[in-house]
């Protein structure tokens, strides 16, 4: 018996482990039972993932739902599926590509004419680590739809934003951004050999200065904003790495979504 209690204490030892580090990865738990009745909200990449179960959430908790999204079939269904759990039906799919300027303008615009107001805009749609695309426009895809895609958006809307206060920005950023260093004369990666880590390390640190300056600039005006990373969860983010191919990432990153959500999460800061 002896010969397997060393084995043993080290399987428990590393299980219990990889425990803690899952539930540490999660974050903290959101303590609000806030309800948001009448509140139009936003948020973009609600179809899969953090997105659809904060749209889910908020949908739960009585909001005008809006899910922005780039493919529209997944939007529907989404819509669909929140529409069903909650049995809120103020929950709308709303076509919007982050990687055109021209889709973030038609977005805008749509929402501008037939929204009498909007309370909450949740920048959570991103790309992670994909190789080496570009936007419509030409940027370099993740600094273009993470950090510009979502700039552009919140500016075009944040008049409708400030008329509707007391209202709320939530940037979805990273821990990665600590690691991130801002090239300003090689944005777009034309000049180096391209590196998807510090590219995405890139795109979250100028959230987080978006952020810091966006929040000092409306301060007094009614719209608050915050910038936050969510905590770690299994979504479809992580589809152009290997992070879940091993037996040990996918049990860490095995955690359930709507628990998730209860977590440190975004919806403590939106409520």
């Amino acid at each position: 018996m002896n010969r397997y209690l060393l084995p043993l204490s080290v399987l428990g030892t590393a299980v219990g482990g990889a425990v803690l580090l899952r539930d540490y990865v999660a974050g903290g738990v959101c303590p609000s039972k806030a309800t948001i009745p009448g509140k139009t909200v936003i948020v973009t990449g609600a179809n899969t993932g953090i997105g659809k179960q904060t749209a889910l959430e908020l949908g739960r908790r009585g909001g005008n739902i809006i899910l922005a999204c780039r493919d529209m079939e997944k939007c529907e269904a989404a819509a669909k599926d929140i529409r069903g759990e909650t049995l809120n039906h103020r929950v709308r799919a709303r076509h919007l590509d982050l990687a055109s300027l021209k889709s973030i303008r038609e977005f805008a615009a749509k929402i501008i004419e037939e929204e009498e107001q909007v309370h909450i805009l949740v920048n959570n749609a991103a790309v992670m680590r994909c190789p080496h695309w570009t936007t419509d426009d030409g940027f370099e895809m993740q600094f273009g739809v993470n950090h510009l895609g979502h700039f552009l958006l919140t500016n075009l809307l944040l008049d409708k934003l400030k008329a509707s206060a007391p209202s709320r920005i939530i940037n979805l950023s990273s821990l990665a951004h600590v690691a991130g260093h801002i090239d300003f004369d090689d944005l777009n990666w034309e000049k180096r050999k391209y590196d998807t880590k510090a590219a995405y390390c890139q795109s979250k640190l100028a959230i987080i200065l978006f952020t810091r300056e966006l929040s000092r600039q409306l301060q007094g005006t009614g719209v608050t904003v915050n910038a936050l990373h969510p905590g770690v969860a299994r979504t479809e983010l992580g589809r152009h790495t290997g992070m879940h191919s091993s037996a040990f990432s996918s049990f860490t990153l095995a955690i359930d979504l709507e628990d998730h959500l209860y977590r440190y999460t975004k919806v403590d800061r939106i409520l």
